[in-house]
């Protein structure tokens, strides 16, 4: 019994040390996933410029970019980068994005289109590692900090393969798969098309006697899409980091959250264990003194 009762008391000792981890991994993420959020929203007024600024070069003017330009009528090779995280412990949010991959993997190869890898993280490089799945590139170290660098380094990338001849291994189409924070409970992923882009033509109403605006580009407008494309592919991509960063914070605060409620159950039980055998041991301690001392009576009565 006295076996018994030390195993109980240094199970308990054990899951409390794990209950301490698991919660300051939870106020750290609840901390920092804030952060996350801001600066992600600190990044949309640079990107609505942007749009502003694309839009207004595709509608006032007739320049064909190869950014925007479709490299073949039907996508002969598919580009998909995915963005998972570089630990564990943040539940279902990698094995989300890898969920998805695969099943456009299927349907890329349901209709005979190649698909090239490019991972975001160790655990998505860990699973194509793992698998002995090709990768055309990837990056880690950075997935619940990234930097604006990183997002350049792969948006340039990117923009080099897409540009890059289909026979010199370039790519028809580029695809990313990220997670959008919807709010501190709910994650999604998402797919979303980064090249070819698709501009969006602003649609300007005249009434009365108002004037449509002039726009004049220097030095030209292929000049300023060749500057302003690749910066909006690059607000994209940091857009998507900084998604799947605040993602991957709130889905560890929500699972750290859950590891700590249920090591405060299993301690409550192991404690009702432990007590339940002290108390075994303290009334079979009795019963042998109880015992002893009847059995010392009836000899000393039987000797007089």
């Amino acid at each position: 019994m006295g076996a018994s009762l030390r195993e109980l008391r240094q199970r308990r000792k054990s899951v409390t040390a794990t209950k301490k981890i698991t919660r300051a991994m939870e106020l750290i993420a609840s901390s920092r996933v804030l952060k996350a959020q801001h600066a992600a929203a600190r990044t949309l007024p640079y990107t609505r410029e942007l749009n502003r600024a694309v839009s207004a070069v595709a509608t006032y003017s007739r320049t064909d970019h190869p950014l925007t330009r479709p490299q073949a009528d039907k996508p002969r090779r598919v580009a998909v980068v995915f963005i998972t995280s570089d630990r564990g412990m943040n539940g279902a949010y990698s094995s989300n994005v890898i969920k998805m991959v695969s099943q456009m993997r299927e349907r890329l190869d349901a209709e005979g289109i190649e698909m090239v890898r490019y991972a975001v993280g160790r655990k998505g490089i860990g699973y194509l590692s793992y698998r002995g799945m090709d990768m055309a590139a990837s990056w880690s170290g950075f997935s619940d900090s990234p930097t604006y660098d990183r997002a350049v380094d792969i948006a340039d990338r990117l923009v080099e393969d897409f540009l890059r001849p289909y026979e010199e291994g370039g790519v028809d189409e580029i695809w990313t798969i990220y997670t959008r924070m919807e709010s501190m409970l709910s994650q999604t992923p998402r797919a979303r098309r980064v090249l070819p882009l698709e501009v969006v033509q602003g649609v300007h109403e005249v009434s009365g006697e108002e004037l449509l605006p002039l726009y004049e580009f220097e030095p030209s407008p292929e000049a300023v899409l060749d500057r302003l494309l690749p910066l909006y592919v690059r607000s994209r991509i940091w857009f998507y980091l900084l998604q799947s960063a605040a993602s991957q914070l709130a889905s560890q605060q929500k699972a750290m959250k859950a590891a700590t409620d249920n090591a405060q159950q299993l301690i409550e039980g192991l404690t009702r264990a432990a007590n339940q055998a002290r108390q075994a041991e303290i009334t079979q301690e009795i019963s042998e003194i109880v015992g002893g001392a009847s059995a010392l009576a009836d000899l000393t009565q039987d000797q007089n």
